[in-house]
């Protein structure tokens, strides 16, 4: 595993740029360059250098690494002590890294049953747009007044600073996993993900393909095969194939011409009157939906039923996202906060 501290050459570029009021394109290893609005920055600060485990604790349930670390390596790393990332993070690419997926916020099949990026998030170290190493969080599980600043960088696309260091709480791989396949109409796809997220399954993963509803039971051996019983269906003998191949966007839906669109809705809500194929995960909560409508449109209906949509890969850039006036009026004052000079990752979050 490569082990390499980079944090006084990244300060060093920071304040240059602050001098010089240079804007910063920040730069893993770019296999998420997809998503997001255009960045409006030329000048490329890599993180791919910046990395290496700090610290791991397998007996305390956390996990501190530097931000270009890749996420293969620590996944391979927790999986020799029986440990895993619980939020199931997508990689899209050999060589993603830790930073560029918390950047992105990221969370796989799993989310809805162990809790998303930001729920592990423990604490990180950045560098500000003012050139100056802040801390926040820690390295411990613990309850503490106030909101956890260190959250806030799940998601933010780099816009509030570079991030050096994060520290993670990660959790026990199951003991047994078990895919149970279903047969249905869409109508009856939403009720029985309902009805079987509101029992005490050991669930992990519920998800609709538009003809097959998948079932995913994790936990103790005997918990997952006596649910196995009581759920019925068939056992999918592909099953860990077909959730791996989810989370990296692998399936046949993935590869189907037209945008790619990430629609947040309430689980039971009804299937959405836009023309285009169709893909439910989170037990329906999240909707991918691959089309060529127009941006406009999409949003538009989605709000309308209460949902919320994002371009996840896109033509229009300028049209991934859009946020209610309030919304966008408080991250704009959270990232002046952290970035007054606009460095980072200009464009990318807001477009």
């Amino acid at each position: 595993m490569r082990n390499q501290d980079l944090t006084d050459d990244l300060l060093q570029q920071v304040q240059q740029a602050a001098a010089t009021g240079t804007a910063l394109r920040i730069v893993g290893s770019d296999s998420k360059a997809f998503y997001g609005g255009d960045c409006q920055a030329a000048t490329p600060i890599s993180m791919f250098d910046h990395c290496g485990v700090i610290d791991y604790e397998p007996s305390e349930l956390v996990l501190s690494a530097r931000s270009g670390t890749p996420l293969d390596d620590i996944k391979a790393l927790l999986a020799q002590h029986g440990q895993m990332l619980a939020f199931e993070p997508p990689a899209f690419g050999e060589k993603a890294t830790l930073g560029g997926t918390l950047a992105c916020g990221f969370s796989g099949p799993r989310r809805p049953f162990a809790g998303s990026a930001r729920d592990f998030m423990l604490g990180c170290k950045i560098v500000n747009g003012q050139g100056e190493v802040l801390s926040f969080g820690g390295r411990v599980m613990k309850n503490v007044a106030g909101f956890d600043v260190s959250r806030l960088m799940v998601g933010a696309m780099g816009s509030l600073g570079v991030l050096l260091e994060v520290s993670l709480r990660v959790l026990p791989a199951p003991e047994a996993e078990l895919s149970l396949v279903y047969s249905l109409t869409v109508t009856d796809a939403l009720a029985r993900m309902s009805a079987i997220a509101a029992q005490p399954w050991p669930l992990s993963a519920l998800a609709y393909d538009g003809e097959q509803l998948r079932v995913r039971l994790s936990g103790a051996e005997a918990a997952v095969q006596a649910a196995a019983r009581q759920l019925g269906g068939e056992i999918d003998p592909q099953g860990e194939t077909f959730w791996w191949d989810l989370r990296e966007q692998r399936l046949a839906f993935f590869q189907q011409p037209g945008d790619l669109w990430r629609i947040s809705m309430a689980p039971a809500a009804a299937p959405l009157a836009l023309s285009g194929n169709w893909f439910m995960d989170w037990g329906g909560a999240l909707r991918w939906l691959k089309t060529d409508l127009p941006a406009d449109v999409i949003h538009t209906a989605t709000a309308k039923a209460g949902g919320y949509a994002t371009s996840f890969r896109g033509l229009d850039k300028n049209a991934w996202i859009r946020l209610d006036p309030a919304l966008l009026a408080l991250q704009q004052k959270i990232r002046m906060a952290f970035d007054p000079l606009k460095l980072f990752n200009p464009g990318r979050l807001h477009g």
